[in-house]
């Protein structure tokens, strides 16, 4: 059996690897537009070879597409024109609109629409790693929509990956991850641009700059090109979620302003109930 990863980067490149060491296809092949990428790609081994699309998926059993999801919304319907048995595997951060967009498709039961909540702030074929999904979550959206084979064909992908699993609509994961991912990136985006506005008056202030301000802004780092997209596609959702986090970032300024420390106290301690859910 072979595999088609469509984007060769940090999550198709790190998948790459993974089913290389547990050996659960006879081939990995990549695509990939950026010729440098296809050469770094090859290089690293995260793939055996690189063919063009149409090459790709008349040779692969799976196909999974790891690019930005505007990418996906491109290529996907063509992918599923193409496609007789194979199973295709799309990997993007958003759903809602990728669902609708190949709902009637007459191959939509060859498709399984999947996201892994696991990545880091780098991008590229070197940015890849081995155990970059081991223990980490799969959701899988509107399961009940693909063929049973070619789901569980991809459920058994993910087991290779060392994966839990989780099953949402798509309404569900979009605001989910709305909430957990897309506003973490936006806050630490906002946060950088703040410390590089005050930068160019102040240029001493990353002397300072600790592990906590390090975690906190460490996602600024990741790609424009895979997170416009992202913001694009999830737009409804992370408005709401950003209006809200405006909402609290107001709260603890008036606290400030007003020199209501008690009240900042409160609110500081109401926050650290976040520890009954991440430990």
């Amino acid at each position: 059996m072979n595999i088609a990863i469509i984007g060769i980067g940090l999550i198709g490149g790190s998948i790459g690897i993974r089913l290389k060491e547990t050996k659960f296809c006879e081939k990995i092949i990549g695509v990939e537009k950026s010729e440098a990428n296809q050469k770094k790609a090859l290089q690293l081994g995260l793939v055996d070879e690189c063919l063009p699309l149409t090459e790709a998926v008349a040779s692969a059993k799976i196909i999974v597409l790891t690019v930005p999801v505007d990418a996906i919304l491109k290529l996907l319907p063509e992918i599923l024109d193409q496609v007789t048995d194979q199973v295709v595997i799309d990997m993007g951060s958003t759903k809602t609109n990728i669902l609708k967009l190949i709902a009637d498709h007459p191959k939509r039961g060859r498709y399984v629409a999947a996201h892994p909540m696991a990545g880091t702030e780098y991008s590229g074929p070197e940015a890849a790693v081995a155990n970059l999904f081991t223990d980490k979550m799969m959701v899988y959206v509107e399961a009940f929509r693909s063929d049973e084979d070619a789901f569980e064909l991809a459920d058994a992908l993910t087991d290779q990956l060392e994966m839990k699993t989780s099953f949402m609509n798509a309404d569900e994961h979009d605001m989910h991850t709305a909430y957990v991912s897309h506003i973490s990136h936006l806050t630490s985006f906002a946060l950088a641009l703040t410390v590089l506005e005050k930068e160019k008056s102040q240029g001493r202030i990353f002397e300072l700059a600790g592990s906590g301000f390090q975690s906190t802004v460490r996602l600024a780092k990741s790609s424009p090109d895979m997170w416009t997209p992202i913001f694009k596609q999830n737009r409804t959702n992370v408005l709401e979620v950003l209006e809200e986090h405006i909402h609290q970032l107001q709260k603890l300024y008036s606290k400030l302003e007003n020199e209501d420390y008690e009240g900042l106290h409160k609110l500081i301690k109401k926050s650290n109930k976040i520890k009954r859910i991440i430990k």
